[in-house]
């Protein structure tokens, strides 16, 4: 049973199916930041929260303490197949469906740093830059589409048409950097190809899982600099008005994924809601 209201021609859904959300790669930086986010201001049913090591997620832990029954913790090492399979399993059986999963995990390369030439290069970066930042994420689609397709559409914006109405939606989270028409630096080979690789997943994510019924929302979004462990760095080359922290940069990318619909699936966004072009 769903309960029914519409705003500026959509349609808000308050589900008796309380909301089910779950976080990839949620012990730090934008990972943790969404999960504080969500549970702030979307009181979901359960908050799924996944990491490689929960007993070393001392901050994840103090926030599942703080939301007795809210959150569930689950050990996922994105770059293991079993691990994402076995989550979704326990996840099925737990909660039969999901409304939204968060990709947030990444990495900018083993070494900590960018390639900044091509003499930098080595095929093990790339391949494990890849397998984190692109492949993960894939994977992660795989086994849990099922249980977004099961999903009540408790995110985003819901059309009056039953037919362009969504069940879930899958957020990975991207990097200008990875845009193939914005790059005019060159430089960090690994990280940018991994994203623009990721983005590509999103898009076909898109037409797969947009043909389906009930139809998945996918999108990637940048959110922008923000001070983590990732781009610590580089802090230094970043303007302080657009070094963001990791509070402000969810809270603008919770905005877009309130306004999401089938309308815009399959893109790339900005922190800010403008388009990032491919």
């Amino acid at each position: 049973m769903t309960h029914r209201g519409r705003c500026c021609g959509f349609i808000t859904f308050t589900s008796v199916m309380a909301a089910v959300a779950l976080v990839q790669g949620a012990s730090r930086g934008l990972g943790l930041e969404f999960c504080r986010n969500i549970l702030l201001n979307k009181a979901p049913g359960a908050l799924i929260a996944t990491c490689r090591n929960p007993d070393n997620a001392a901050e994840l832990m103090s926030l599942v303490a703080q939301h007795p029954g809210k959150v569930t913790v689950l050990k996922l090492d994105v770059n293991r197949e079993d691990d994402i399979q076995r989550a979704a399993e326990h996840v099925k059986k737990a909660f039969g469906k999901v409304d939204l999963i968060i990709n947030s995990s990444a990495m900018l390369h083993p070494s900590g740093k960018g390639e900044t030439s091509l003499k930098d290069v080595s095929a093990q970066g790339i391949i494990s830059t890849l397998t984190t930042n692109t492949v993960g994420p894939l994977v992660m689609a795989k086994y849990f589409a099922p249980l977004l397709q099961k999903g009540s559409g408790a995110f985003g914006q819901q059309p009056p048409e039953k037919a362009k109405q969504h069940s879930g939606i899958i957020v990975n989270i991207t990097a200008k950097v990875g845009s193939i028409g914005d790059n005019g630096l060159g430089g960090w080979y690994s990280y940018r190809m991994s994203k623009a690789a990721l983005n590509m997943a999103t898009r076909n994510l898109s037409i797969e899982l947009g043909r389906s019924r009930p139809r998945v929302v996918c999108v990637s979004l940048h959110p922008g600099t923000v001070n983590t462990d990732l781009s610590r760095p580089y802090h230094k080359n970043v303007p302080k008005d657009k070094l963001f922290s990791t509070g402000h940069s969810v809270h603008c990318l919770m905005s877009i994924i309130d306004s999401l619909n089938i309308d815009k699936t399959g893109k790339a966004y900005n922190w800010n809601g403008s388009e990032l072009p491919w």
